[in-house]
Order: structure tokens, then C-alpha cells, then sequence
């Protein structure tokens, strides 16, 4: 069974630091581009974060780009998302998810991320 479970949320003040982390089961870690998603009430799901299933690049959104960092740990099967300098515009529910069809590029293609996690919160209060 495939699964992806998130851990890390909760509350923090604004300029400060979380690390998410995604640990996956079920399917060869190496094989699938893993990304990280974000939705604020009211607002659509942002794509902010990947690793790339060929060569395992990272992206990131602008928003979140030389604030936020992705990294694996292959033997752990598992991605984390260090978030530093937390705005509270960061305030949303974060979700990891796998795509094995993406290949090179990975971010700002949700729709072809196979498996999701659950999510975690994340409130950045001012």
C-alpha cells in the first residue's frame, strides 16, 4: 500500500523556522518526482517545492524560493521541506505527494502527482 504521511506543522511566529517531513511507503522511493503543495482557505492549491524523478533537481515556486529548501533521505524514504523565515502569508495546509510520470520537470504539475498525503498545518502568526 501506498502511503505518504506528513509530520512537522504547527504554530509558529513569523520569521521563524519548520521542517516538514514526508515519509513515504509502498512504492521505490528513487523512481517517483516527490513534491511539496500548499492550500490557504479560500485559495487554490500552490505548487512550491519538488524533486525531479530523473535527476532529482529541485524547484521551487517564487514565493518560496531562498526561504525554503527540499532534501531527501533515501534510506529513510523520506523528503523534508526546511522552511525558514516563515511569513504569515505560509499559513495553509501542506501536502508531500509522489508523481511516477513526471520526469525532468515537476513543479506546476499537480495534476500528475499520483499519491497524496494527508497534510499538516501550518500557521505563521505576526
Amino acid at each position: 500500500e501506498v502511503q505518504l504521511v506528513e509530520s512537522g506543522g504547527g504554530l509558529v511566529q513569523a520569521g521563524g523556522s519548520l521542517r516538514l517531513s514526508c515519509a513515504a511507503s509502498g512504492f521505490t522511493f528513487d523512481d517517483y518526482a516527490i513534491g511539496w503543495f500548499r492550500q490557504a482557505p479560500g485559495k487554490e492549491r500552490e505548487d512550491i517545492s519538488c524533486i525531479s524523478r530523473s535527476d532529482r533537481s529541485t524547484y521551487y515556486a517564487d514565493s518560496v524560493k531562498g526561504r525554503f529548501t527540499i532534501s531527501t533521505d533515501n534510506a529513510k524514504n523520506t523528503v523534508y521541506l526546511q522552511m525558514n523565515n516563515l511569513k504569515p502569508e505560509d499559513t495553509a495546509v501542506y501536502y508531500c505527494a509522489a508523481s511516477g510520470a513526471l520526469g525532468y520537470y515537476c513543479l506546476g504539475y499537480g495534476s500528475h502527482y499520483d499519491y497524496w498525503g494527508q497534510g499538516t498545518q501550518v500557521t505563521v502568526s505576526s
